[in-house]
């Protein structure tokens, strides 16, 4: 992927990424000259990003094609507080060792999403990954205050939506949480001495964060800085993307699998899976509209999903997760299976019965497959399960079964201490050995 870096601006507008922006003639001209450092920033709040990232680390792959450095910045210092932006309210403070450990996590990712070869295999450009803490450290109270406090005014403080929205609730907003704009707005305008970096992107409820820096380096530095914010990532009905009844869908693989993390993608409505192919991948907008039409003419062969889930998932997982989805995806269409973790076959199965056996009763002779399929509830008897069995409907890790005296032993486990029971087309269940 390649773009002329006079084109970033508009390729944003083109894509919907962009809900507020400064001066746009300005911010053109800035961006005309390649090399130009743009940022955003990202607070280490869990030891993984989740779906909600997504799009700010999209725009910062975006920077980079256009022959631009990104530079995210990890609030190792911020996320000590908790960014009161589009929060109901305040964040558990987090202990030094949790903060140093998110970071890391939260760093890996970063750079395994933004350290990507660009158009006709050349190296990637220049990645930023900064921490505000290695200039916030050593900052004294009274230094900050005199140093940056003073220029702020408060009545500009207060006027942010963020701050108006909190302090309006019952609960109210610390005076630590409204601290946080200040610590902000200051990191802008020291990576604009530091790194010279004058663009800050995020999400639209940043808004009030990055025009208190803009307006800080304007008192400070007489320097102008520029900021765009994208639309939050929301489904058609409002509510946040990549929540589900089990919690995040985080990028970390550990926390969410690539298989479930595909299956997210896979399963969203007609309504936002054209919008997040725009926003969230680096397909041409040509091919993009043709889904869209596809998605129209022929909903149920859900072509934009499938094509959303598999960039996405190469994109975060990476290629072997992506295989790994399609494998577990496949299995679950009746696949054989031949290898895999218990963990994925739980989450592959995981609205199937599942039955707990003695590991011992696979030992010796092994445990009768009919009997298996009676304690399963695949058949409501053993003697349905022989007749199931017999006319071709049995199957063991989607392998068809035809012998109705088969039993059951270590060889057949397709994890660890699991294996997967099948009664006809549909019929499912999972049998655990422990």
């Amino acid at each position: 992927m390649s773009i002329p870096s006079t084109d970033l601006l508009t390729d944003f507008e083109a894509r919907g990424l962009v809900q507020q922006s400064t001066d746009p003639v300005a911010l053109r001209s800035w961006l005309a000259t390649p090399g130009r450092r743009v940022y955003a920033g990202f607070d280490p709040t869990a030891d993984s990003l989740h779906v909600g990232h997504l799009v700010a680390l999209v725009l910062l792959r975006r920077v980079a094609a256009a022959g631009h450095e990104p530079v995210a910045l990890v609030g190792g210092a911020t996320g000590m507080i908790g960014d009161p932006s589009g929060r109901s309210e305040e964040r558990n403070l987090l202990s030094p060792e949790e903060l140093a450990a998110n970071i890391a996590g939260v760093g890996r990712q970063i750079r395994a999403v933004l350290s990507v070869p660009t158009a006709a295999g050349r190296p990637a450009g220049t990645v930023h990954v900064v921490d505000n803490a290695d200039w916030m450290r050593g900052v004294g109270y009274l230094a900050f205050l005199r140093d940056v406090g003073k220029h702020v005014p408060l009545s500009q403080m207060l006027a942010k939506d963020s701050v108006k929205s909190r302090l309006e609730r019952d609960g109210g907003l610390s005076y630590t949480e409204f601290s946080y704009m200040l610590l902000q707005a200051w990191d802008f305008v020291h990576l604009s001495d530091a790194l010279d970096c004058r663009v800050q992107i995020g999400g639209s409820d940043q808004w009030g964060n990055i025009t208190a820096g803009i307006e800080l380096g304007r008192r400070l530095r007489a320097r102008e800085l520029h900021g765009i914010t994208c639309p939050l990532l929301t489904k058609s009905d409002g509510t946040k993307m990549g929540k589900t009844a089990a919690g995040a869908v985080w990028l970390d693989p550990r926390r969410t699998s690539p298989y479930r993390f595909y299956q997210y993608w896979i399963n969203l409505d007609d309504a936002d899976a054209g919008r997040c192919l725009q926003r969230l991948t680096e397909l041409p907008l040509d091919e993009i509209h043709s889904l869209d039409e596809s998605r129209t003419t022929n909903p149920a062969a859900r072509e934009t999903q499938k094509r959303l889930a598999a960039e996405l998932t190469r994109l975060v997982p990476g290629e072997a997760g992506l295989a790994a989805a399609r494998q577990a995806t496949d299995i679950f269409f009746g696949a054989e299976i031949a290898s895999l973790d218990d963990e994925t076959l739980g989450e592959i199965f995981a609205d199937v019965p599942s039955r707990e056996f003695p590991r011992a009763s696979l030992d010796g002779d092994g445990l009768p497959l009919v009997e298996a399929f009676e304690a399963t509830g695949l058949a409501q008897s053993r003697a349905a399960a022989r007749r199931t069995i017999e006319q071709g409907g049995g199957y063991v890790n989607n392998r068809r079964v035809s012998e109705a005296g088969y039993r059951l032993t270590p060889r057949d486990l397709a994890g660890t201490a699991t294996l997967v029971l099948r009664s006809g087309r549909k019929s499912y269940a999972l049998a655990r050995f422990s």
